[in-house]
């Protein structure tokens, strides 16, 4: 693992939304959804997850995630993705969203 300075750290902007809307993703190459999540004072904005294989989309409707918020778009196909959405990978494979403990307000940022 390659260390970094605080400085550093502070440049990335995580911030808490909340999935407001989940669609299938079926150009992606990986079995994926296109989710757009409410950041509250920051917009809602759209990002690309690969994660269908573990969540139903009823499942994420509603969810609290953490999410990078300054990264600049990725183009995923024929989509733009504005937002990371944060997930440990697991031994097996398994992705495993992060989330806040507690509700907390969407556009929150995670310190």
């Amino acid at each position: 693992m390659a260390a970094i300075g605080i400085e550093d750290f502070q440049k990335v902007e995580m911030r808490i939304g909340k999935i407001v809307g989940v669609e299938d993703f079926p150009e992606a190459r990986n079995p994926s959804y296109k989710l757009k999540i409410d950041f509250g004072p920051h917009g809602v904005k759209k990002s690309s997850a690969a994660i269908r294989p573990w969540y139903d989309k009823e499942e994420l409707l509603g969810r609290h995630v953490v999410a990078v918020t300054n990264f600049p778009p990725r183009q995923i196909g024929p989509f733009s993705s504005e937002v990371l959405c944060l997930g440990a990978v697991q031994r097996d494979g398994r992705v495993i969203l992060l989330r806040p403990d507690s509700e907390g307000e969407p556009g929150a940022r995670v310190a």
